[in-house]
């Protein structure tokens, strides 16, 4: 549900202030007031919040993709009916490596999620 905003504030500056905020709002797709009141609380962006969900989604897709790799693999070994021991050991330490970095990305995310619940 969206919020009816039933009070306005007005505020004095210089012209060319005001164009400078008008075109950095225009560059960034969000408007004056926005950008005054995130700022203001001292919130994420509405600009910004997107680039982090753009940003999630395509290291979701990332991982998406490695996944399928891994059961390429996987159907390769089978149709081989086997691996050597060289290749398993790489591919262990690839996997190995890739679960530090999943560690690694979802702190991350966590660290996110809880500055976006912040900014609301």
């Amino acid at each position: 549900m969206a919020e009816t905003k039933e009070t306005r504030i007005f505020i004095r500056l210089q012209k060319e202030k005001k164009q400078a905020w008008k075109k950095l709002c225009k560059a960034r797709n969000i408007s004056l007031s926005s950008f005054i009141i995130d700022s203001v609380e001292r919130k994420m962006l509405a600009d910004e919040r997107r680039k982090v969900t753009a940003f999630i989604e395509k290291q979701d897709n990332l991982f998406a993709k490695i996944a399928n790799n891994i059961n390429q693999v996987a159907k390769y070994v089978n149709t081989q009916k086997g691996i050597s021991s060289e290749e398993l050991q790489s591919f262990n330490r690839m996997l190995e490596k890739l679960e530090e970095l999943k560690k690694e990305q979802n702190r991350i995310f966590l660290t996110i999620y809880k500055h976006l619940a912040d900014d609301h």
